[in-house]
């Protein structure tokens, strides 16, 4: 009895709870005037908590007709409402529907999953005009990218077997396309973090987020940008410098997702590089003269399916040849192949070496590989905007990357 009483309070609660979103915003309407209230919501809870207490006796039959007959009701309502004002919207009446759902899973042992659900509720009904501003905002690529990203992690991976297939069992189909996700994910949220950065906050905030989605393809963008805009070379070295930077934060975070054993080891050189490379970019920064700031050099398509396909076959490229270096010639199979493949991508060499050293590469020398690509990565970027853009932006991140590149290097004897 203790137990149904408890219950009953959750289910009234819920009812309170979401009564009271709806209540302030509809709290300039005219008394009556409102389908419903907090106190209706806070008996459409208790309700559905009575329905299913009531239930257990005489049948679930009580729940789905006490439904029946609220959402009759509720159609009454919304008919006068709308051949009063001429309001079609219906958000209040389903979350009466939903109030009082919510109320008989209360009372049916899920206590808890109920009071979530209420939380859940009352914050979307809260967050109207957030959701609302951004849909508005959201372009035609943007949708695409939300759907296809939901369509890779949602629907495809949980299908994908978990074992090792081709040459030695060194291709796990569920295990790549976790690290194709991880990386498009982190592109994708990376592009809307610009995107509410907004231009304003100008190509250091630009530098930080699309530097943990792609920092070669960034450095790339603003060094053909350098040539049209030589008074911003300064500002767009320290851009790239950031962006440059963020990969060794990126590197920790794809390591923690494949093979957290290994982030120990890598935390205190990455994170020497990343403070490097920091200070670069601010002296650079705070070097910079104030110009207007016209946007750009994010990321300009948060995510293709096409992309997410190239990567998942250079990371099956990646790995067998990581697994076959380690096979035929040890450590310095996989040092080579590391330094190689840092020079065009460092996310798939860090994913194939922290996965394989789960069980058959020696920690030590996975480290030291990740660490080795992320170097080779580095000089490369500086190379490109050496070569690219010249003048003073090519010496200066030639310059940040190269005190980057040495801190990198005597860390690796300690290793």
């Amino acid at each position: 009895m203790q137990q149904d009483f408890l219950q009953l309070g959750v289910a009234l609660v819920i009812g309170l709870l979401v009564g009271l979103e709806r209540g302030w915003r509809l709290r300039d309407a005219d008394e009556g005037a409102r389908v419903a209230g907090i106190r209706t919501f806070a008996l459409v809870g208790l309700a559905g908590g009575l329905a299913g207490v009531v239930s257990d006796g005489l049948g679930d039959w009580l729940v789905v007709a006490a439904l029946l007959a609220l959402v009759a009701l509720l159609w009454r309502g919304f008919q006068q409402e709308a051949e009063r004002s001429g309001d079609v919207g219906v958000t209040t009446e389903v979350a009466v529907v939903v109030t009082y759902l919510l109320g008989v899973i209360a009372v049916r042992g899920e206590p808890a999953v109920a009071a979530a659900g209420a939380v859940v509720t009352a914050g979307l009904l809260g967050s109207k005009d957030v959701l609302h501003g951004a849909l508005r905002r959201l372009d035609e690529l943007e949708l695409r990218a939300v759907l296809q990203l939901a369509l890779i992690s949602i629907v495809v991976l949980p299908v994908l077997p978990d074992r090792g297939y081709g040459p030695w069992a060194a291709l796990n189909p569920r295990e790549m396309w976790l690290m194709v996700v991880l990386i498009s994910g982190i592109g994708f949220f990376s592009h809307f973090a610009v995107r509410i950065a907004g231009p304003r906050r100008g190509l250091l905030a630009t530098g930080l987020f699309a530097g943990l989605a792609s920092s070669t393809a960034l450095t790339l963008a603003l060094a053909r940008a350098a040539r049209q805009t030589p008074e911003r070379q300064r500002l767009l070295a320290a851009a790239v410098v950031i962006a440059s930077t963020m990969m060794f934060p990126r590197v920790l975070l794809e390591v923690a997702a494949v093979n957290r054993a290994l982030v120990p080891s890598l935390l205190a050189p990455l994170l020497t590089l990343t403070a490097v490379g920091t200070a670069a970019a601010v002296w650079l920064a705070m070097r910079a003269r104030a110009v207007p700031d016209r946007g750009g050099g994010g990321p300009a398509r948060p995510f293709e399916l096409t992309t997410a396909l190239q990567f998942a076959a250079l990371l099956a490229v990646v790995m067998l040849a990581a697994e076959a270096a380690r096979r035929y010639f040890g450590e310095s199979g996989i040092y080579t192949l590391a330094l190689l493949s840092g020079l065009t991508d460092v996310d798939a060499i860090t994913l194939s070496l922290g996965r394989l050293a789960r069980d058959e590469l020696a920690a030590p020398v996975a480290v030291r590989g990740i660490v080795i690509a992320a170097l080779a990565n580095t000089a490369v970027k500086g190379g490109l905007v050496l070569a690219l853009a010249g003048g003073l932006m090519g010496l200066a991140v030639a310059a940040a990357l190269g005190a980057v590149l040495i801190a990198g290097l005597l860390w690796l004897p300690f290793l």
